[in-house]
């Protein structure tokens, strides 16, 4: 049984958390009202339009799991991680399927809440903005209502433990995503509004509800 931990750290250090001493853990990031923009491992910054991140007052981290920018906030989304190592059950050695359990717990989660959700469980399903926003594309293990992604998952491994991070959204905004991105004319800006707009979905049952209902079925 998973017991959450909750965790009062900005967005930069509770990502740079170390999870290989540990063998059974579910923390819960304490998220504030301030807005963060995480970028992913490889994702550069001048792909993000920072002067409409200091003009919002967005503050930006770097992640150590790979994707595009998740916007971190209380207001934004839900977050929990998960470490386990390789003797637990829940264990798999093939990436593109580790994800299932997490995923499922997810789904029968939001389902008693009267949420009817989709996993994805084929490969990791691009689209021309998910190499920038993570909330654009589709992994294993991810949820969707009606085509629209509603639960993101990362995972980093090591040799003896993985740390699953999953988010849950509570709003979306496809017009302030594309706002972010750096170098657009003003046609594609408008294009990126557009598709963005509707590749994802927020929840809003409050966060106590999900994490709760999610937490009850792992």
């Amino acid at each position: 049984m998973f017991v959450p931990e909750s965790i009062a750290e900005d967005p930069a250090t509770f990502h740079a958390r170390t999870f290989d001493h540990v063998d059974h853990a579910l923390w819960v990031p304490v998220l504030s009202a301030r807005r963060t923009l995480v970028l992913g491992s490889s994702q550069l910054l001048d792909t993000i339009d920072e002067q409409y991140l200091a003009t919002n007052s967005i503050a930006t981290a770097t992640r150590r799991s790979g994707g595009g920018a998740v916007l971190v906030s209380s207001v934004d989304l839900v977050w929990f991680d998960v470490v386990i190592s390789r003797d637990s059950q829940h264990w798999v050695d093939d990436v593109g399927h580790s994800f299932t359990w997490l995923g499922a717990a997810c789904q029968a989660g939001l389902a008693d809440l009267g949420v009817d959700t989709y996993m994805h469980r084929g490969r990791l399903s691009p689209s021309t903005w998910s190499s920038q926003i993570c909330f654009a594309g589709l992994g294993p293990g991810e949820l969707t209502i009606d085509g629209r992604k509603v639960v993101g998952m990362s995972q980093r491994r090591t040799r003896t433990h993985a740390r699953f991070q999953v988010a849950i959204l509570r709003h979306w905004n496809g017009a302030e995503h594309a706002a972010m991105l750096a170098g657009l004319t003003t046609e594609e800006r408008a294009a990126a509004s557009s598709d963005l707009e509707h590749v994802a979905v927020g929840l809003s049952h409050s966060p106590d509800e999900m994490l709760n209902a999610v937490f009850a079925n792992l």
